[in-house]
């Protein structure tokens, strides 16, 4: 077998190694998943921008969860101005979480205020 005939053999095998490997860490459940469910399904909002340390702050505490919360981006793609559907809630600070009964909280927020203001109980 010639040398090229070989690196394109091991280059197909990583590939799809790589690809079963993603599928299987993405299949994981993370740690704080019913948590992050149980604040989505409570009709919270949580409004955020993609360059905001405190929202990537925010989105660490949840870890693999984090795509569970109900998040919505405020931020254009270019960083540069506010998207419409915050402009329409005046949401003028990052993160903001908006609850049911209107109430607000803004910054980074602990998990037990959030299980607080949502009823939802944080895994043991």
């Amino acid at each position: 077998m010639s040398g090229t005939k070989i690196f394109w053999l091991g280059l197909a095998i990583l590939v799809v190694a790589g690809v079963v490997l993603s599928f299987f860490v993405k299949q994981t459940p993370g740690r704080l998943d019913t948590f992050a469910q149980c604040i989505k399904d409570s009709g919270t909002t949580y409004y955020g921008a993609f360059w905001c340390p405190n929202c990537q702050a925010q989105n660490k505490m949840f870890g693999k969860s984090k795509p569970l919360l109900p998040y919505v981006e405020c931020s254009t793609p270019d960083g540069r101005d506010q998207l419409q559907v915050c402009k329409d809630k005046s949401i003028t600070n990052y993160p903001t979480w908006e609850f049911p009964d209107g109430s607000r909280l803004i910054g980074v927020q602990q998990l037990q205020v959030l299980g607080e203001k949502t009823s939802c109980a944080l895994p043991q």
